[in-house]
This record gives C-alpha cells, structure tokens and sequence, in this order.
C-alpha cells in the first residue's frame, strides 16, 4: 500500500496498467486497492500543480499564523475545525513555535485576504492574534521545481 501511495503522490496520471506493471501485480489489484484507499478516506483527492506566475492570475497565496485560545477537553480541536470550514482556506495545520495554528489562502486579491483576515478570522472569539504573510514567488511546490532554468535575472554593474 505504501509504495502505490507513494506512486500516486509522485504522479496520479499514471494508468492503472502502468502502476500494475511498477507494482508487478495485475491492473485489477490496482484498481481495486486504489478505490478501497478512496473508500477508506486515505486518498482525499488528486490535484494539479499549477505555475501561477505563468498565468494571468492577479491573485495572491497568504500563509496566516494564528494563536488562539485552546478550549478545555477540546484542544485546539474546535477553533483549527472553525476555521477549516471558511471557504477562503484552503489548508490548516496545527504547529510547534511562536503561534497555534496556521491556514492557508489561496488565489485571493490582496484585498480579500485583509478582509478575511480582519472581519473573519481576528474576530473569531479563541483568535488572539493573527500574522499574514504573503508568498512572493514560488520556487518548488509539493516536490516540483517550478523554475525553469538557472540563468541569473540579477543585473551586472561593472566599474
């Protein structure tokens, strides 16, 4: 089971006949282990990575640090299932460090994200405080690189 996920991670468009014959067991095998890890919950979906900056998107990706009150018998439970169930966050996480929690959002202007920020999520009652930190360029995501040569776009200044 490891080693399909394994293979799923790395490319989900492989056939199931291609993943068969990397596994050496049958396509039927494949098949049928890949919808009992949907059935089961394991696999929660397949996704594209896609190269923003190649696109006309005008949109921003905010990765928000929040600390927030943790509710008794709960942990912090209750506030990371509030705030999963926003439509503008795509990921929460619970994390070690200087805060609780951190969501991200994803393909909002900047100007949604502030207000995210500042009418939903600061005002939720477990939310101390919040910190937004936008990504500016994304060079590798979930293990693909995202740039395509080496080639220095930093000017040359002679003397």
């Amino acid at each position: 089971m490891e080693k399909l996920l394994s293979i799923l991670e790395k490319n989900p468009r492989l056939t199931d006949s291609e993943i068969a014959t990397m596994l050496g067991c049958s396509e039927e095998e494949v098949k049928n282990q890949i919808a009992d890890l949907e059935k089961s919950g394991i696999i929660k979906g397949y996704r594209a990575i896609i190269d923003k900056d190649k696109t006309e998107n005008q949109t921003v990706t905010a990765l928000i640090e929040i600390q927030v009150h943790p509710k008794y018998d709960h942990g912090f439970e209750e506030i990371a299932q509030k705030i999963s169930n926003f439509s503008e966050v795509e990921s929460v996480y619970l994390m070690s460090g200087g805060y609780d929690l951190c969501c991200l959002v994803n393909n909002k202007t900047f100007q949604e994200v502030a207000m995210f920020v500042a009418k939903r999520l600061s005002t939720l009652e477990d939310v101390i405080s919040t910190k937004t930190n936008f990504i500016l360029k994304r060079y590798k995501e979930q293990d693909v690189i995202l740039f395509d040569s080496t080639t220095d776009d930093r000017r040359t200044i002679s003397f």
